[in-house]
């Protein structure tokens, strides 16, 4: 959105000033065009977080941790509809990986875009281990 107000601003500017640069007018014309396709790519999802309209996928689970360098994550594999959802945030279990099932409510965006929040429960007593909310 930045880049598309900063390029339409600069473009206003050389128009007024009568000042037009080659180079000038490239970088603010693919400044503008790939802002452009950055809203285009999160308009879509962008509606659903705005009007709070969410799914949410529960069943049976795995976590796995994906660390690369500096940064770490946590991907929950659902078993039953065989998606995948990555959340910064590693969760405070015993015990991860792929042998270890539990029970996980994922919130999501209605494109399966964004991830919301999670809750992981006991598979065996339902007794909930941890959540993140998103706040």
């Amino acid at each position: 959105m930045l880049l598309v107000i900063g390029s339409a601003i600069f473009f206003i500017l050389m128009y007024r000033k009568r000042e037009i640069k080659f180079w000038s007018t490239i970088k603010m014309l693919s400044g503008f065009l790939m802002g452009l396709l950055i809203l285009w790519m999160t308009v879509p999802s962008l509606k659903y977080v705005i009007t709070k309209d969410f799914d949410v996928v529960n069943g049976k689970c795995t976590i796995e941790i994906s660390s690369s360098g500096r940064s770490s994550n946590s991907i929950f594999n659902m078993l039953q509809t065989d998606e995948q959802f990555s959340f910064n945030e590693i969760p405070e279990l015993d015990a991860y990986g792929k042998s270890i099932p539990y029970y996980c409510e994922v919130t999501v965006t209605k494109d399966r875009m964004w991830t919301m929040d999670y809750k992981i429960y006991d598979l065996k007593t339902g007794k909930l281990i941890d959540s993140h909310t998103g706040e």
